[in-house]
């Protein structure tokens, strides 16, 4: 789907077998706790009559923003909630839901976050080091590179990349930003580049840099850290 907000684009993964399991019950009450562009929540609404209701929840405001636009025509209630689906139970609450037909999570990054440069996602861009989903948070990837101490970097890289390389391209970033601080992502892609061997990069295939960045964002957005809670809250009201 694409918009005016910012050419907002995202293609949903697998529209068709995740609609088709999820949706059971054609005047239920279903929640997308990531909706992005309103993809899969759209694809939701056509499958339910007029007695349905969708709750949307994006902590990214230009996703609602997007969503809205993408969804301004559907005849169905779609109730669009700015917030971190960390916190379905309260959403819910506020919602006055006790109980909900189906909750769908779509996990990761989206095309949108990946294209847009300025928001610092992306490896193959250079931009500002960003990587928040929530702008309005305080934690950035500026912040984590620039402030995490060499272990904690390591244990980053080594949990969230899977990086055999951790706990050297840690050392190369902690002694880069003794000189000044690492602003970019052009500037961590090349620190990386140089603590890799080059043997090694081209044996591997691939961006030397991916797993680093994928490592850094799921710190800044805590990601692994409010699914378990999450999960409970959404079996608790099934």
């Amino acid at each position: 789907m694409r918009g005016d907000n910012m050419g907002f684009h995202h293609i949903s993964v697998l529209p068709e077998e995740t609609i088709s399991g999820l949706v059971h019950n054609e005047s239920g009450i279903y929640v997308d706790c990531t909706l992005g562009g309103g993809g899969h929540t759209g694809r939701i609404a056509a499958k339910l009559s007029r007695e349905g209701r969708i709750i949307g929840i994006d902590q990214d405001a230009a996703a609602i923003s997007a969503a809205k636009q993408h969804l301004a025509e559907a005849k169905w209630r779609v109730d669009f909630v700015h917030d971190n689906f960390r916190h379905l139970a309260d959403i819910l609450h506020r919602e006055k839901l006790d109980m909900v037909d189906g909750v769908l999570f779509d996990l990761g990054v989206s095309s949108y976050q990946l294209d847009t440069a300025q928001r610092g996602f992306s490896y193959m861009q250079d931009a500002p080091l960003d990587m928040r989903m929530d702008r309005e948070q305080s934690l950035s990837a500026r912040e984590v590179v620039n402030g995490y101490s060499a272990e904690e970097l390591e244990r980053i890289f080594h949990a969230y990349g899977e990086e055999r390389w951790a706990k050297r391209i840690a050392a190369f970033i902690v002694q880069a930003r003794a000189d000044k601080p690492i602003a970019t992502t052009g500037d961590l892609v090349a620190l990386i580049k140089k603590a890799v061997p080059a043997a090694v990069r081209h044996a591997a295939g691939g961006h030397p840099a991916k797993r680093i960045f994928q490592a850094i964002r799921i710190e800044v957005n805590d990601e692994l850290g409010i699914l378990a809670q999450a999960f409970r809250t959404a079996v608790q009201h099934l």
